[in-house]
């Protein structure tokens, strides 16, 4: 799965002020990452101080998804562009494995 397969098969608003990333436009705020991503991928899953909801994290070949678990259950998805992706994993102070293909 690529990023642009992603933004081609869902539907994704642009995250204002944030180029390179879009969030998931939809009706089921409980779409499991393995519906939005078509099978199972590695996903690593991290709290940050920057953020008051779990993150997880599925590393892409150009970029990446970067889901948001709620307290209640909801995921907020977005997928990035590589740029994107590595600004926002900065911004939220998470560091991926040393093979980010591989599930923490």
């Amino acid at each position: 799965m690529t990023v642009k397969e992603l933004l081609g098969h869902w539907e994704w608003k642009p995250i204002r002020n944030c180029p390179g990333r879009f969030v998931l436009v939809t009706n089921n705020p409980h779409m499991p990452l393995e519906t939005l991503l078509g099978g199972e991928h590695p996903t690593q899953t991290f709290t940050s101080v920057s953020a008051k909801d779990t993150v997880m994290v599925v590393a892409l070949e150009d970029g990446g998804l970067i889901s948001y678990m709620r307290k209640d259950g909801c995921l907020v998805h977005t997928v990035n562009t590589s740029s994107g992706f590595a600004r926002k994993l900065s911004q939220l102070g998470i560091v991926l494995s040393t093979d980010s293909r591989q599930e923490a």
